[in-house]
């Protein structure tokens, strides 16, 4: 089965360092490549308490959409997971070029057990195992982030301050998994989407199905689970709100 599984849905500081919702990222399988999006604190830990288990060692690749720790921090342990603490050089890393330098998330030792990295860019396309995936736009977010287009069906918006071309960016996508942290109104000092902004990719993109993720607190205060059935009326598309362990069949 060709699934999305979601091994966290924390968004914002609050939420993670609480741990009022897991943060351990995203587990892709898809066409037997198996890639683990954004591990956040405590991935490994969820992949392993997983039911039924994830198993690290099977990861063809890592994909990081941007150096923040709450979808970073994990990376490391990963990598000395999918290698078997490099006695295996295998895998790839996808990352931008400012998680990989100055102040790097990616520690330099784990980078020798790693088959390839790849830099992301806007534009870039990419390949791994039967999977290939693109970055159509680069994020407007505080450092360096893109969100991904997964065989030109599958859109995750990471994490941004909505800007119009992101409906562009996306268009054409069957699945949205969006990252949602805020509940207020737009505010241009913090560079996250809002549930307006959401909705407005949800209406503009047109997908089959759109999951909201990644909650900061003000979101979880408005009930995401109430927010995605009213706007599955209210746009016609079926929105989902998601929950730690979650499944979603692609």
């Amino acid at each position: 089965m060709d699934y999305l599984k979601f091994l966290g849905t924390a968004g914002a500081r609050v939420v993670v360092f609480k741990q009022l919702r897991a943060s351990g990222g995203l587990w892709l399988e898809l066409k037997g490549t198996r890639i683990h999006i954004d591990p956040g604190p405590g991935a490994l830990v969820r992949a392993l308490s997983s039911r039924p288990k994830l198993d690290p060692t099977k990861l063809d690749a890592i994909i990081l959409t941007h150096r923040h720790l709450d979808h970073s921090a994990d990376a490391n342990v990963m990598i000395e997971a999918m290698t078997e603490g490099g006695r295996r050089k295998r895998g790839v890393l996808f990352s931008p070029k400012d998680a990989l330098e100055d102040d790097p998330v990616v520690l330099k030792y784990v980078r020798e057990y790693l088959e390839g990295i790849d830099v992301l860019q806007e534009g870039g396309e990419y390949r791994i195992g039967e999977i290939s995936f693109s970055t159509p736009l680069r994020h407007r977010h505080p450092v360096e982030t893109y969100g991904l287009l997964i065989e030109g069906r599958v859109a995750l918006v990471a994490d941004t301050f909505f800007v119009p071309e992101l409906i562009e960016a996306y268009k054409g996508a069957e699945i949205l998994v969006i990252n949602v942290v805020r509940a207020g109104e737009r505010d241009e000092r913090i560079e996250h989407l809002t549930l307006g902004d959401a909705r407005e990719l949800i209406e503009g993109i047109k997908p089959k199905k759109a999951v909201l993720t990644h909650f900061g607190m003000t979101v979880l205060r408005a009930k995401p689970w109430e927010v995605a059935q009213r706007f599955s009326e209210e746009t016609g598309c079926e929105v989902i709100a998601a929950r730690d362990g979650m499944v979603l069949e692609l």
